[in-house]
């Protein structure tokens, strides 16, 4: 037996089967057997041979020896992926759309391949595995492998159709699927000897059917395309079982809700990134982001409450989520957004809220989103310590209407006891707001929701500090549009 075991550094896996083109986005996986001797092929010539510890005929008889059957596979977990980009043509100003497709490979688990019935001799085995150190990767260039001989493979889960399915899974579910593999050199010589039948013919070929099986595996492509082969003559097509949905992607198998997960924190990349006096689109558009997601992933099409906000129970008290962009290092630039759910979150919602991945505005703005930490009040100091001392980060709009006795400062009070928070012992309003190097007013942030329709009490807004007997724990947002991020404190001071 002879165990050969690739890990994907990157976790990924790049490679085109033969006669496709790139564009369809189909993918080699597992890699094919003749993908694995060419490229064994290819380091003995570009690494190991100008080392002149081997010369050719180990090479050669191990070549032979790896096309004389095909292999089994242990394969890893994977998902089928790609990426597009535009690929600039010779012509100048002209580009061509590229569909890059690879397998998300599991990095912890390796790629076994085994050929059960070969066994290689001491010059052999000392050529692979010099060739094996010197791999660098296995099909495209950013497919990067370390590759190693093994003695106790992974139990196989792909094999040949000709073969047995694997006694360790019996019940499981196969499909079929369709790999290139070098000819054992016996059918090599009588496809050769066919061909030589016709002299004129045989003539402009001859140099694609070289007498040597390691010459024929080593022909180049192009020179096989040139002259009309469809398939490389030195191979040979093997039909393999693989387990079903081999390469279809996975649903992450999350945690179970925990009481002190309420809090998801995401940092903001891109150039330019938003101003703080933009935090109501931001909010908006991070609200956007999760129910654009929620429904695509969720499987009967129903968002959760707990992130819409919607057919909520009467009793709720916002305890669903607030969606708080803030500046983290005081640039006046929204840095992160923070995904708040006061009443906890499911396993399904979390799911969701984790997978954010890009942030897109109205107006043409995107920035990636990663996701930071998971956790309780802890992940977002800035918003959640607790302090007796807070101040408006974002202009509060008072939720209700004025009245002769219903002031700023009452409507505070009002909501802070309908959300059970302690009533502020001081409300001070304040007249304008550090941003950055500036000073700002509430005339110069967005407070005007884009949904239409909305009834909007206060479109002016004030800013506020406000001081309570005992420390309270944030997040601290209040009045109209607080769940977008409007109306946000920070916390300030422990000490009144």
């Amino acid at each position: 037996m002879l165990a050969l075991r690739f890990r994907f550094l990157a976790g990924h896996y790049h490679g085109t089967p033969w006669g496709r083109h790139v564009n369809e986005g189909d993918l080699d996986w597992p890699p094919s057997p003749w993908r694995i001797v060419r490229a064994l092929v290819a380091t003995w010539h570009s690494k190991v041979k100008p080392l002149g510890r081997h010369d050719d005929a180990p090479l050669s008889s191990l070549v032979e020896k790896l096309a004389s059957s095909p292999p089994h596979y242990a394969l890893p977990r994977a998902s089928h992926a790609h990426a597009r980009h535009y690929m600039p043509l010779a012509k100048a100003g002209k580009t061509a759309l590229v569909f890059d497709a690879f397998a998300v490979v599991d990095r912890s688990t390796p790629l076994d391949v085994v050929w059960t019935h070969v066994e290689i001799d001491g010059r052999e085995a000392s050529l692979l595995d010099d060739l094996l150190e010197s791999m660098g990767y296995l099909g495209r260039a950013e497919s990067w492998v370390e590759a190693s001989r093994v003695a106790s493979p992974a139990a196989a889960n792909c094999v040949p159709v000709t073969d047995a399915v694997p006694a360790t899974s019996p019940t499981e579910a196969f499909e079929s699927v369709t790999l290139l593999s070098p000819l054992p050199v016996q059918n090599y010589r009588r496809r050769r000897e066919g061909f030589q039948d016709s002299k004129k013919s045989f003539k402009k070929i001859a140099e694609t059917l070289p007498e040597n099986l390691l010459e024929a595996v080593s022909v180049e492509t192009t020179d096989l395309l040139k002259r009309g082969w469809s398939q490389p003559p030195a191979s040979r097509i093997v039909r393999y079982r693989r387990p079903a949905g081999a390469l279809v992607p996975r649903r992450k198998r999350h945690r179970q809700p925990h009481p002190a997960v309420t809090t998801f924190r995401f940092l903001l990349v891109g150039k330019p990134l938003p101003r703080v006096e933009q935090s109501l689109r931001i909010g908006e558009a991070l609200r956007g982001a999760v129910m654009s997601r929620a429904g695509a992933v969720t499987e009967d099409g129903i968002i959760p409450p707990w992130l819409s906000g919607h057919d909520l129970p009467a009793d709720n008290r916002h305890g669903h989520a607030f969606y708080l962009p803030f500046d983290s290092n005081g640039d006046g630039r929204v840095d992160r957004v923070v995904v708040h759910v006061p009443a906890g979150i499911e396993d399904r919602a979390a799911a969701i809220v984790e997978g954010l991945w890009l942030l897109r505005t109205p107006g043409g703005g995107e920035w990636r989103l990663v996701l930071e930490a998971v956790g309780g009040h802890g992940v977002a100091p800035e918003l959640t310590d607790a302090a007796t001392v807070w101040e408006s980060r974002t202009p509060y709009l008072h939720p209700w209407h004025l009245k002769k006795n219903f002031r700023v400062e009452d409507q505070v009070r009002r909501e802070c006891r309908l959300r059970g928070l302690p009533e502020p012992t001081v409300i001070e309003r304040l007249p304008s707001l550090r941003v950055g190097p500036r000073s700002r007013r509430c005339i110069d942030f967005v407070r005007h929701r884009r949904r239409k329709g909305i009834a909007q009490p206060d479109r002016r807004g004030s800013f506020v500090r406000l001081a309570f007997r005992t420390p309270l724990r944030g997040p601290l947002a209040l009045g109209f549009a607080c769940h977008y991020g409007l109306g946000l404190f920070r916390p300030v001071s422990s000490s009144s």
